[in-house]
């Protein structure tokens, strides 16, 4: 049984190898390719066969397989991934918003395992970790070459038990241990208020299974006919993205028409263009939306595609920079495979890889006076390694224009960047009737 279940794996390789091999562009014949494919096939059987007779312990065909795999995955880009079933049942878990951890975005930066964002109101957030710690040890074992979805498990748990980080971080003269509760990791794709004035705020944490079903709740609730919106602020800060049918219903929400995104890929069947539809229910108040450092890859295309159509003031940092296309594949044994296999543009044809997206009003975050340790230096797409290059990057493409910078003002306040998208908003109103009289 054993040794037939090694035959299978080997065979699901191959053809992998294979699919992969005869799926390159080009006319030539397939027969052309499979000189090529057989040899370096015969290369990688005389490698495991040494491998298996040879090691100083013996070790299982189906781990030097899948070492394989995650290594030709690996050679790709950051976000490129075999998963195992369970892997890929976390997956599906997380896409649903909720699971048992500690709340926390992670990458690989530099060969260490790295802090992208605590999430709100988490063990991790309410432990202190910060944005741009590296994660040297996860319960005493070190991290080094670790990859994300190794962490992802190890991090991941039943409610009410205990993980210990070891963090580094720049301020500190030695790792220090964090021991931190799992929890049932929760996540409300959204947050609203209101504001003096009929002013609405949003809050969009991450593009989950029911973001638009939310976000369409907390609008109608907001923008009554007879008490409508003055103005609406859209906070997209720190949200690492999601699933892109979200992020286009999402956009679709506030525009009436135009080009939402569109996706480009090595396959015909990945072109393709999202355009709004008028459903004649869209706020037509003003609108602003906030962004930083940690905006990716799905709010990066809410934000584009508002930007592009002219239909808000984008204000804050430049944006993540995460614009490739990740298809899940399921496979026949319950694992699946994360491709990127399509870049996606704004409306206006700008590709976001490794770039973002710039604010028109660039308006740096200032802690308040009560917070004693400053921002680290925030994690972007071009710092990850091996990460699908920019056109600016290769040496094409023009550079984009000055953006406008506004200084911020001295007044105290907890949240700079939100006062000064209300002070936007208020001062709309304002033109507003002016220019009535």
């Amino acid at each position: 049984m054993k040794q037939k279940m090694n035959r299978i794996a080997l065979l699901f390789i191959y053809s992998f190898f294979i699919i992969v091999l005869i799926g390159l562009p080009g006319n030539r014949p397939a027969a052309a390719l499979d000189r090529q494919s057989y040899k370096n096939l015969k290369l990688f059987n005389e490698i495991l066969d040494m491998v298996q007779k040879n090691y100083v312990e013996p070790v299982e065909q189906k781990t030097l397989i899948q070492g394989a795999i995650n290594g030709m995955m690996k050679s790709l880009d950051p976000h490129s991934s075999f998963m195992t079933q369970d892997m890929y049942k976390e997956l599906e878990v997380e896409t649903r918003g909720s699971f048992g951890g500690i709340g926390i975005e992670i990458t690989i930066l530099k060969d260490v395992l790295t802090v992208v964002s605590p999430i709100e109101d988490t063990p991790a957030f309410q432990a202190g970790i910060k944005a741009g710690d590296q994660i040297i040890k996860i319960d005493g074992q070190s991290t080094k070459d670790i990859t994300i979805v190794e962490a992802v498990k190890k991090l991941r748990g039943p409610k009410d038990t205990n993980v210990t980080l070891t963090i580094m971080r720049e301020s500190m003269v030695k790792p220090k241990d964090f021991v931190m509760t799992r929890n049932i990791i929760k996540i409300r794709s959204i947050k609203s208020k209101m504001y003096d004035e009929k002013i609405g705020y949003i809050r969009i944490a991450s593009f989950q299974e029911k973001a638009v079903e939310d976000l369409r709740k907390a609008l109608y609730e907001m923008n009554t006919p007879a008490n409508p919106l003055k103005g609406l602020i859209l906070d997209l800060r720190n949200n690492p993205g999601g699933l892109l049918n979200q992020a286009v219903e999402i956009s679709d929400l506030f525009l009436k028409s135009g080009t939402i995104v569109s996706t480009k890929g090595r396959m015909k069947n990945l072109e393709n263009k999202f355009i709004a539809r008028d459903n004649g229910d869209e706020p037509v108040c003003p609108m602003v939306v906030l962004v930083n450092e940690g905006t990716a890859s799905a709010a990066e295309i809410v934000s584009g595609a508002l930007q592009d159509n002219r239909r808000a003031v984008i204000i804050g940092t430049q944006t993540f920079g995460k614009g490739s296309v990740q298809t899940v594949i399921p496979l026949e044994d319950g694992s699946a495979l994360k491709l990127t296999t399509a870049k996606y543009y704004t409306p206006n044809g700008r590709s976001i890889q490794a770039e973002g997206i710039t604010p028109d009003i660039i308006i740096k975050y200032v802690k308040p006076s009560d917070e004693k340790e400053l921002q680290d230096e925030r994690i972007r797409e071009r710092d990850l390694k091996g990460h699908i290059k920019s056109s600016k990057e290769n040496g094409n493409g023009s550079k984009s224009e000055e953006p406008v910078v506004k200084k911020d003002s001295d007044e105290p306040t907890q949240d700079n960047q939100l006062k000064q998208a209300i002070d936007i908003l208020k001062s709309w109103d304002i033109l507003q009737r002016k220019t009535k009289i």
